[in-house]
């Protein structure tokens, strides 16, 4: 039978129980999820479960001969500003999303490349492997980068994306949010996660979020409205910092 938002909110409850009662105990604070968080069932199929291996002759450099690659030019422009790399304007609700990349002792990250990927207003990523029925925009793909200035700030424009179904368990739905990942000096430093929006109502719902047990670092995936950051009668704004360790990090999706 298929499993129910039911079946998975127990799972999640006990789990949940379970840290809170060894954080009573005494037990140190756990800021990232296990690999095997079970109510996030494709984690518990895909996670490493075999050492590493190292890479072939020892060379670390090797590694970066099957990496990501950034794009045939620098970043220009156009890169940070999703709602202005089309021909159109992209429907649904423009927003600002800003915030400074910092390291455990609050000192900024400078000249870092930051990209973005996330659905459209409706939930739809641009992608082929995502069919299910909400509307794509043909102005907007949803994808963004920029680097961090001398301050550590990084800044996007972009548009607020919508809730989407995913096959996790019947009737899933995944709050609106926005992938970040972030690139050291090297490909093999990369960095992925993710930034919420403030109130949505299926934070509960979710096994991936609530994958991150700890109330306090769970929050810290959450944005906070800023009106300082609104532009007037343009997008509304949001800071979202994010901590590369210490006891104030940011999760990350490959934990530590």
């Amino acid at each position: 039978m298929a499993l129910t938002q039911s079946d998975i909110d127990t799972e999640v409850g006990d789990l949940q129980n379970a840290y809170d009662k060894a954080r009573a105990a005494g037990a140190p604070a756990q800021h990232h999820p296990p690999r095997d968080y079970r109510p996030y069932r494709s984690s518990v199929l895909r996670h490493p479960q075999q050492p590493l291996v190292a890479v072939d002759g020892g060379d670390p450099e090797t590694v970066e001969l099957h990496g990501p690659v950034f794009g045939a030019t620098d970043i220009t422009d156009t890169d940070s500003d999703l709602t202005v790399q089309h021909q159109g304007e992209p429907l649904g609700e423009r927003i600002t999303v800003s915030g400074r990349l910092l390291d455990s002792k609050g000192h900024p990250v400078r000249g870092q490349l930051v990209e973005i990927w996330q659905a459209n207003a409706s939930g739809r990523y641009a992608h082929l492997r995502d069919q299910h029925p909400a509307p794509l925009d043909p102005n907007f793909t949803g994808v963004g980068r920029t680097l961090t200035d001398d301050e550590g700030r990084y800044s996007f424009t972009t548009v607020k994306p919508g809730a989407y179904p995913w096959r996790n368990h019947a009737n899933a739905w995944r709050p609106a949010h926005i992938h970040f990942s972030l690139f050291g000096t090297a490909f093999t430093q990369r960095l992925v996660t993710q930034m919420y929006f403030p109130g949505d109502p299926l934070f509960r719902y979710d096994p991936i979020l609530r994958s991150v047990t700890d109330e306090s670092a769970r929050a810290r995936l959450v944005a906070s409205y800023r009106h300082e950051l609104s532009r007037p009668e343009f997008s509304l704004g949001y800071e979202w910092d994010i901590v590369l360790d210490g006891p104030s990090a940011t999760w990350i999706e490959e934990g530590r």
